[in-house]
């Protein structure tokens, strides 16, 4: 069970309306769901601390029919997922092999441990970085030029995309820096990663299913959950985000309501990379 310091604590936890709470709590809200999201900032130690604390506490709660998923493994690696997970090849192996990010060992190892040593399937939800790069490029629709054995690796084309967006606006800074005349297809991009995330989950919903991603995929449940709610309707999702703040005692006015509980660690905290 998490525990903090009564002085200098390393984190708090806030409900989505900003009012302070738990760990217990907030794992019993967690229990209840079909769908946990856990958002965390990638080079804060907190987050994967927690995530890794709530995905063992739930495998406590739910020895059997438990799925785990990341944004930091890509669809064309789920063979070895799979392999390393059921003790087919070694994690050596395994990470000499699979696209694999440069935190991988400190801060996703151990969930893939995890996995393998309870075993629970573990899903590589995300597109392959080279059609992320080809939509940016080219944008959606050229998706449809691609082999089957491409689109497999996706989510069921076409894609759903709304230019009128919040992600467009956000985005359109990006789009102005392709310099030359070069429109990118940043947004674009990022909906084919969230539809693909979101296809994966659904397609592997048998139980719980805990999926790993950086905030902004399901801050506001946006990102991912509006594709999740298309592709397996009426499920009852829960989120988690972390945030940095100055001050932890109070949440921020900003990171209200950006998940169901808000993991608010100090700024000075140490970063990983």
């Amino acid at each position: 069970m998490l525990c903090q310091a009564q002085e200098n604590p390393a984190y708090r936890i806030f409900t989505s309306d900003g009012e302070k709470t738990d760990y217990g709590t907030m794992l019993k809200a967690l229990s209840k769901a079909d769908v946990i999201f856990i958002g965390e900032t990638h080079n804060c130690p907190i987050s994967h601390w927690i995530e890794y604390e709530v995905i063992s506490d739930m495998a406590r709660k739910h020895p059997r029919g438990l799925v785990i998923g990341a944004e930091m493994l890509e669809s064309d690696n789920q063979l070895l997922v799979d392999e390393y997970v059921s003790g087919v090849i070694s994690s050596d192996r395994f990470e000499s092999e699979a696209k694999l990010w440069d935190n991988h060992y400190t801060d996703y190892a151990p969930l893939l441990y995890l996995a393998r040593d309870k075993g629970f399937r573990f899903i590589a939800t995300n597109v392959p970085r080279r059609y992320a790069s080809f939509v940016k490029d080219n944008g959606l629709d050229a998706l449809s030029g691609l082999s089957d054995a491409a689109k497999a690796l996706m989510a069921p084309l076409p894609v759903a995309y709304d230019e009128s967006t919040a992600e467009n606006e956000m985005f359109s800074f990006m789009n102005m820096m392709g310099g030359h005349g070069q429109q990118n297809h940043y947004a674009e991009a990022q909906a084919l990663k969230d539809a693909t995330m979101a296809w994966f989950i659904a397609q592997n919903l048998d139980g719980k299913f805990i999926h790993v991603n950086g905030n902004f995929h399901s801050d506001h449940n946006g990102g991912i959950i509006p594709y999740l709610n298309i592709y397996s309707p009426g499920k009852h999702i829960a989120t988690v985000c972390c945030v940095r703040q100055e001050e932890i005692d109070r949440l921020d006015k900003e990171n209200i309501a950006r998940a169901d509980f808000i993991i608010c660690v100090p700024e000075e905290m140490t970063m990983t990379f």
